[in-house]
């Protein structure tokens, strides 16, 4: 495949999946290897395209980011300004420490086996947890507490294992913790943006070495085709989830993984 419609197909791919619970970057590491897209800047380019993706949420939920940088007496009480800053930031510290510890290791996890192990762990912990009779305790991001904020950000950091879901992992544990489920999706979206942010600013700045000038295009490509893929991808989503519980993501997860394990295993 040429690589230009490889950055598309990896771009709709990101987009489709970043915000649904079945890892985004698992998809990338097994469509990426499916289709060939292989090399030294491969790798960089899956986690650079994400950007596009997160965009997508600042866009979609600008109102939201607004009222934490500029809050004023119609905001909502309890998720703007600096409380709403504060609760964020203390989702973020746990993955922020973690990602700076294990991101060698995370990267060397970029491979079809663990991804398919990842996948199936996640979807039966998503089978187990999201039963659909749960009596949840916050009904609005406005009523998250400083301490469940942190403990969903612990509950983030398992997603460091690649095909774990970032997504995935935020929402399953915010559900544990009382959160209902489209509030909980709401978060795991604004939670993405600085998380996203740094992990691929980091990123960059270890692996721009191994960019050259031919690679611009192709990032370019894959982030606009993200951004526009996960506007849609997250409007579907959130309307899904005023319907069904997660039970369908499960079963796909575990599915896609059994069915990577045998393809490795021919």
């Amino acid at each position: 495949m040429p690589e230009i419609l490889a950055a598309v197909a990896l771009g709709i791919v990101e987009g489709l999946t970043e915000f649904i619970p079945v890892s985004s970057t698992g998809h990338l590491i097994l469509f990426g290897k499916a289709i060939s897209f292989n090399g030294a800047s491969a790798k960089t380019f899956s986690i650079f395209i994400q950007l596009g993706a997160i965009l997508a949420v600042v866009i979609l939920y600008w109102h939201r980011f607004r009222a934490l940088l500029i809050s004023s007496p119609n905001s909502p009480a309890g998720f703007s300004g600096k409380a709403g800053i504060i609760k964020l930031l203390l989702a973020c510290i746990p993955v922020f420490i973690s990602g700076y510890l294990f991101h060698d290791a995370i990267k060397a996890l970029l491979e079809p086996l663990p991804v398919a192990a990842a996948l199936i762990c996640g979807g039966i912990f998503m089978l187990m947890v999201d039963r659909g009779d749960k009596n949840f305790t916050y009904h609005s991001l406005e009523e998250i507490s400083y301490k469940t904020a942190f403990l969903i950000g612990v509950f983030q950091c398992a997603a460091l294992w690649p095909g774990m879901s970032r997504s995935g992992s935020t929402i399953i544990g915010a559900m544990l913790l009382g959160v209902e489920r489209r509030v909980a999706a709401e978060f795991s979206f604004l939670v993405a943006v600085p998380v996203m942010v740094a992990a691929v600013g980091y990123d960059m700045l270890k692996s721009y070495h191994e960019l050259t000038a031919a690679d611009i295009d192709l990032f370019a490509v894959g982030f606009v085709v993200s951004l526009i893929t996960a506007v849609v991808a997250i409007k579907f989503f959130m309307s899904l989830l005023s319907r069904y519980t997660l039970i369908p993501f499960g079963w796909y997860r575990i599915c896609l993984g059994l069915f990577v394990l045998g393809l490795l295993g021919n």
